[in-house]
């Protein structure tokens, strides 16, 4: 009796599961602020620093938990980056630098003339040139909206446009000199501050600011 013929149907891989919000420290209070803050992603929950963007699937986890992507967008970009592991490779690698480049606008950019500014400016119309697609407000699974940028031709190309749109608009509007960094000296994170007064020191007073004042608390015990 012939032995069986073994299949040569490719194996279909599963994308992994794509984190809820929850998932993430999401405290910067703009998108691009939150995306350079991805660096530390879980840090203030107690776990082990982690970094979000260290993996393909990491990142679109992180933008589907930053609701850049819905949750059919994210999976699809998973499959893909399956079949082009070449150019999800690529994506990543530009959203690290790019991350890179947009914390050096948010710690030392209020200025025109800074260093920090001119790159971001440059790389940030890099960006947008280059960007040729549609904009889209579509329905989310949880009955909320989200605001998609299709791109026409390169599905990874789109990735970082609402990050950089972010930060455009940050600049536009003038909001560098709201931007904080943490006051805690082992946080590294950056917010934009919204409060009346401009006086806002922590990035999250769950965290950061409650261990400040435990820390004012033990001092004063102590004498």
């Amino acid at each position: 009796m012939p032995s069986a013929v073994p299949s040569t149907t490719p194996t279909q891989v599963t994308p992994t599961p794509v984190r809820g919000t929850d998932a993430y420290v999401l405290v910067g209070e703009r998108l691009w602020l939150d995306f350079v803050n991805s660096d530390d992603a879980t840090h203030a929950r107690g776990e082990a620093r982690r970094d979000a963007v260290e993996t393909f699937d990491g990142f679109v986890s992180w933008l589907s938990a930053a609701r850049v992507l819905d949750e059919e967008r994210a999976t699809a970009m998973l499959r893909r980056a399956q079949q082009q592991p070449t150019g999800s490779s690529a994506a990543l690698h530009e959203a690290r630098r790019l991350r890179n480049v947009l914390r050096a606008l948010a710690e030392r950019g209020d200025a025109p003339q800074e260093r920090a500014t001119q790159t971001a400016i440059s790389e940030i119309n890099r960006i947008l040139g280059r960007s040729a697609g549609s904009r889209r407000v579509e329905p989310r699974s949880d009955g909320g909206f989200v605001r998609n940028f299709v791109t026409a031709g390169d599905v990874f190309a789109g990735l970082m446009i609402p990050i950089i749109e972010s930060a455009a608009d940050a600049l536009v509007s003038g909001e560098l000199q709201r931007v904080r960094k943490c006051a805690d000296p082992r946080c590294s994170r950056v917010f934009y501050d919204g409060s009346r007064n401009g006086k806002r020191r922590w990035c999250d007073m769950k965290t950061c600011g409650n261990r400040a004042k435990a820390a004012r608390h033990r001092k004063k015990v102590s004498g």
